[in-house]
Formats: C-alpha cells, sequence, structure tokens
C-alpha cells in the first residue's frame, strides 16, 4: 500500500434504516443498494455498538465503546465527544487524506469542529439536496488526478422520521410491518411510509455510486454504506434487541471487498476504523477497542468476535442498560431500579407506537435482566432468564457482560451516570421526545 496511491474513502451513511431493505430480503426495493450489495461485501450479522443516533455514529467513527468516547446520549441534547482528536478523519488527514462533509452527520452540534477540512453547508440533509451537493464535490474533486486520496462523508436524514405519506396505494395495503408489531392497517401504513423514505435513501446512494464510476474512481474508492441502528418503530431503535441493533453493512472496494459476498461474521461498527487502517497499512490509534475485519477478507479466520456487546445510556430519556450478544444467547440488563414500565421518549411518535398505546403497553413492566435463546427465538419475544435450564448460561453471560464493563471503566459501574452540564432531558415518565425538556440534572434520580 506505501508505494502506490491509497484508496479514496466514500462513507455512506442514513438514518434509523436497520436492515430493513431489499438485499436484506425485504420487500423494500433498493435496487441502487442492491446492485453495491451485489459488487462488494455485505454483512448479514453487523450490529451497531448503541442503538441511538449519535452514539454508534460516534462509536463508528473513533473506535471506542459509546461510555468510552463520552457520547453517551444525543449531541444536540447536550452530549460530545470527550476527545474530538480521536475521530477517524485526525487519523486519515495524518495519512495524507483531504476530507470532506455533507449532510448528516450527528456527532456534534458544530461539524465545523471536528476536523474536516470542508464541510458542505446546504441547510437541509434529505437525499434530493444531499446527493447533488456530494456529486458536484465529488466532480471537483476527481477530474484533478494529482489531487490527494479524499474520505467524504455523505449522511442522509432517511429513513428518520417524520415520513411523507406514502405514495403507493398498494404499499399502503399491503406492506408487512415488522415482525414484533401486530399486522394491522395502521402498522401498514406505517410501513408503507418508511419504504417510501428507503426509496429516496436510494436514489440518494445511486447519485453517488453514479458519479463514481462517471469519474472512473469505482475501482480505487473504498465505499462504505452503513446506518446508525434499527427502524424508528416500536421494539427496535433504541432497544438492544437485535431489531435495535442490527445494522446494514456492505463495503466495496480494494482489498477484498468486491465479488457480491456475503459474511456471517459477528462484527460491530466500532470494528470500521481498525479495518480502515488495516487496509491502509497504518499505525492504529491505541484508543481503538474494535478489531479489523481484515482477517475475514484473508480468509484468516471465520469469526473476530465471540461476543459483540451494546450500550444504552440516554436518549431522549435516562434509560441506562447494556447487553452482551454471543452466536446463540442475548443478555440484556437495565440498570434503572427506579422505573418498572416502557420509557415512551425514547421511542418515536408513531402510528405503531399509538396503537400500542392504546391497548396498554404503557402499563406492561420491563424485567431488570432479560436472556434470550437466539436461535429458537429470534424475535427476542421470550426471556429465559428465570429458566433454571438456562441458569448456567445466565451466569456466564452476566460474568461476561460484567467483566466488559469493568475492563472499559464503564461508569454505569459506580451508579446513575451524570448527563454533562447543560444537557437537556425528558421524564422517563413522558409519553413523547416532543414533550417539554428539563435540565438533566432534574431527570436522573
Amino acid at each position: 500500500m506505501a508505494t502506490q496511491r491509497r484508496p479514496n474513502i466514500v462513507y455512506l451513511h442514513s438514518h434509523d434504516t436497520g436492515r430493513h431493505i431489499q438485499p436484506y430480503g425485504h420487500q423494500v426495493p433498493t435496487p441502487n443498494i442492491q446492485r453495491l450489495a451485489d459488487q462488494g461485501l455485505l454483512f448479514r450479522q453487523a450490529f451497531c455498538a448503541a442503538p441511538v443516533c449519535s452514539g454508534s455514529r460516534a462509536a463508528l467513527l473513533t473506535g471506542q465503546w459509546t461510555h468510552s468516547s463520552g457520547m453517551l446520549g444525543l449531541a444536540h441534547r447536550g452530549h460530545a465527544l470527550a476527545d474530538q482528536d480521536r475521530h477517524l478523519v485526525h487519523t486519515l488527514r495524518d495519512a495524507g487524506y483531504w476530507s470532506a462533509m455533507v449532510g448528516e452527520q450527528h456527532v456534534s452540534t458544530d461539524p465545523g469542529e471536528l476536523g474536516y477540512d470542508e464541510v458542505v453547508e446546504i441547510g437541509d440533509s434529505r437525499a434530493d439536496a444531499v446527493a447533488p451537493a456530494a456529486a458536484a464535490l465529488l466532480r471537483d474533486r476527481g477530474r484533478d488526478p494529482g489531487a490527494a486520496p479524499f474520505f467524504l462523508s455523505v449522511g442522509f436524514f432517511e429513513t428518520h422520521r417524520e415520513y411523507f405519506e406514502p405514495t403507493s396505494v398498494r404499499d399502503a395495503l399491503y406492506s408487512m410491518p415488522p415482525a414484533n408489531l401486530p399486522d394491522t392497517p395502521e402498522t401498514r401504513r406505517d410501513m408503507a411510509a418508511f419504504k417510501q423514505s428507503a426509496r429516496s435513501l436510494d436514489h440518494g446512494v445511486g447519485a453517488i455510486l453514479s458519479v463514481l464510476d462517471e469519474l472512473d474512481l469505482a475501482d480505487d474508492t473504498l465505499v462504505i454504506l452503513t446506518t446508525d441502528h434499527g427502524l424508528p418503530f416500536p421494539g427496535a431503535k433504541a432497544t438492544l434487541t437485535d431489531r435495535g441493533l442490527g445494522v446494514l453493512l456492505i463495503v466495496r472496494g480494494p482489498g477484498g471487498f468486491h465479488g457480491g459476498r456475503v459474511s456471517d461474521a459477528m462484527v460491530s461498527q466500532i470494528d470500521l476504523f481498525p479495518t480502515v487502517c488495516d487496509l491502509l497499512e497504518l499505525e492504529p490509534p491505541d484508543w481503538l477497542q474494535g478489531r479489523s475485519l481484515m482477517p475475514l477478507l484473508r480468509r484468516e479466520a471465520d469469526e473476530v468476535h465471540e461476543a459483540v456487546f451494546a450500550e444504552l445510556t440516554f436518549h431522549a430519556a435516562y434509560e441506562p442498560q447494556r447487553a452482551v450478544r454471543t452466536r446463540r444467547f442475548k443478555y440484556i440488563r437495565a440498570f434503572d431500579e427506579g422505573h418498572t414500565g416502557p420509557v415512551l421518549p425514547n421511542v418515536d411518535d408513531s402510528p405503531s407506537k399509538d396503537l400500542l398505546l392504546d391497548h396498554g403497553w404503557a402499563e406492561r413492566p420491563v424485567p431488570r435482566e432479560r436472556l434470550h435463546d437466539l436461535v429458537f427465538d429470534p424475535n427476542e419475544a421470550s426471556n429465559l432468564a428465570g429458566d433454571e435450564r438456562y441458569a448456567g448460561v445466565l451466569d456466564e453471560l452476566r460474568a461476561r457482560l460484567e467483566r466488559w464493563m469493568r475492563e472499559t471503566d464503564d461508569p454505569l459501574l459506580r451508579g446513575p451516570v451524570p448527563a454533562p452540564p447543560g444537557s437537556v432531558l425528558n421524564r422517563r415518565e413522558d409519553h413523547s421526545a416532543q414533550d417539554p425538556t428539563v435540565p438533566a440534572e432534574t431527570a436522573i434520580p
């Protein structure tokens, strides 16, 4: 790698898409994303480190767990990286990269302080505004054969709520809602609106891929397409179930990321920073907590993890939880003893949420511990934490989770986690993130 020009890197990222798109087998047409999968490497078992917008992106871009990076909540509500110099863009600059950002980022209230060489101001992060601006930037850089390799972050607002109304009557009638929700007119229409947003995302991705082809840069560019976390439906986003943690991850480019292949290895988004370092033959920074995925590409290993971990501390409201997932089992522990029901502000408002609330969801208790056998219970609906047949598994995963928390100095081990000064939260008793916020110190017991 040192004797030739390093590849460009295009990091494409969406909001709240999970894996609910065409290449993962869902009836959500995304032909441009499918084309990327057909040409690249698709990871079937990729997970975010936190099922919330800022935390998951911070973990990917710093290669650290959110309690290590400092991004325990939402940037626009007062959370921030503890050390912005640990952002991937700085390591790439030291390696000779020029960097730019277009559209959504969600890691800082001031994108100019993150360290990009150029931040394109467009005032809108939906695909119909982001894609043309990113395409223009690519054409400007790509036509200069003497230019340094570039790192381009392209963030799309899609598939975040609020959705536009579905444009297809057929979709509104026949769409299948997520497997954990009842099949009703409300949930079908809600999913139809998601599908409409996913189409917009696909158009934006397609526009970027087309420009790379137009400029003859596709073979020399590593394209990373992912999302922050699961769908903005009840039981997904802001939960530690696979519906909340499972993310699309498709990578195309040099180093073996090609051929329309599928990997079933269990990987985390914190692995992407060390993977980039490995691919570019860069000395990995000592703060990285993920593992390079290149051994999978080189066929030196079938897995890089025996288990992956995830966490939730703050979203709209305080809801401290931690989880460990192995190939077979998932263990989730809630650390907030003062609240027994669902934390509704952490669930995006939607017709699907309204349906559940109408049927008494707010009064349903939430277990402090959950254990799921993912072979027999892939929807994580049956809690085995009290089943004596699984007592040994429960003890082992409890110990594994506690060991990870101690090794990474998780502040939750010392009691309730304070929010940053000046940050705001919803009360856990609220019903919506749109309810009035309060200073964080008054919302945490």
